[in-house]
């Protein structure tokens, strides 16, 4: 293993510092673009490689002491070493370039990025693992576990029964701690950004919208919300226990079927766009235009990471909505999609929200309109 002096160029998703050496990209976990280092290269390939760092040369202003004790060994933040505000920053860029890269969006319609109320005792949701004794999480680009104590991101809650956790023998095994109890659905983790989230999206979604399509709905955290701005919802989700929980304080309005939402989305746009047709056709005339336009129909995407899959970005594109909604925890996939929904849907603004203060994830909404 050979040491080599660098200067870090950017900082990559994932939060490791990119520099360079005779070419080669080398990827340095802890460092800030802007700074000169010492680093050790520990694995190497023909285009790039990968170093631990060694020595600071020269620190970026932007560092700050990290306050966790277990930051660099534990592997949940990226950039407890960065202070704040740099964070959006290097988020907002993150997202910017990955739409230019991947998406082939010369000009992207940025919005200022989203932050997070407080940095720190966020998370109301965590899953620690117990093995042999220990109690903790997985140790970074590792399936070791390291002994957590305390975790400096999640909220005191959480901190006290992790507490409790530790203090009884405990089996070995996975443990989901929860600052409030409820059903055992997908919820976001950081309650102040979820919230600025849904009222991001209602701000975008039109008014006196005929049907809303809330696609990976959930429990209806979003399309609840809208039901002001629409005479129909129609939420679908395979999680057969989030629809049972978006069910029961349903509204007339309300529909949400357990099902896979590439065979669903694709029914449903059909079925608007026939209903639509329907509607639109000349007394006269008795041919139906299966694929009428559908000027007052949202349809709202929350995928997983995965992103879409080619039936549904098929679906949209053939019997287009005319607004677009794409809620995205990965950047790299919003980017792919956007791109093989360009010749169909105006993309009219990307906004990232920090959803997950000191680590690399982030969080990006993109709004579209059909052309």
């Amino acid at each position: 293993m050979r040491t080599v002096d660098l200067k870090v160029k950017e900082v990559a998703f994932g939060g490791k510092g990119v520099a360079r050496d005779n070419g080669k990209a080398v990827f340095i976990p802890f460092t800030i673009a802007g700074e000169r280092v010492s680093a050790k290269i520990v694995r190497e390939k023909t285009q790039l490689a990968e170093a631990e760092l060694v020595d600071l040369v020269e620190a970026s202003p932007h560092r700050v002491q990290p306050p966790c004790p277990y930051f660099g060994r534990c592997g949940g933040c990226s950039y407890q070493h960065t202070n704040y505000e740099h964070q959006l920053a290097i988020k907002f860029r993150q997202v910017r370039d990955v739409l230019r890269r991947i998406g082939k969006l010369a000009d992207v319609p940025m919005r200022p990025i989203i932050p997070s109320p407080s940095s720190y005792h966020y998370r109301n949701r965590i899953t620690v693992h117990a093995q042999d004794g220990v109690v903790g999480f997985f140790r970074r680009e590792s399936h070791r576990l390291i002994d957590i104590e305390s975790c400096q991101i999640s909220c005191d809650e959480i901190n006290r029964q992790l507490a409790e956790l530790r203090a009884q023998p405990v089996r070995d095994g996975h443990y989901t701690l929860r600052a409030e109890s409820g059903p055992r659905v997908f919820s976001q983790t950081n309650d102040a950004v979820a919230r600025a989230l849904r009222d991001l999206i209602d701000r975008l979604v039109p008014r006196n919208q005929e049907l809303l399509i809330d696609a990976y709905c959930g429990a209806g955290f979003f399309s609840k919300a809208l039901l002001g701005k629409c005479e129909r919802v129609i939420g679908i989700d395979w999680d057969k226990f989030a629809i049972e929980a978006a069910r029961e304080n349903a509204t007339e309005k309300e529909s949400y079927i357990a099902g896979n939402v590439d065979v669903e989305l694709e029914r449903l746009l059909h079925a608007n766009a026939v209903e639509a047709a329907v509607s639109a056709v000349d007394p006269g005339n008795l041919r139906v235009r299966t694929r009428a336009p559908t000027p007052k129909t949202t349809l709202i995407l929350d995928p997983p990471a995965t992103g879409l899959s080619l039936t549904v970005r098929k679906t949209i594109v053939d019997l287009a909505p005319a607004t677009l909604i794409y809620v995205s925890c990965n950047p790299a996939t919003l980017a792919r999609d956007l791109r093989e929904l360009g010749d169909k849907f105006k993309i009219e603004s990307v906004t990232p929200l920090d959803m997950f203060p000191q680590t690399a994830e982030i969080e990006a909404v993109a709004s579209a309109s059909c052309r």
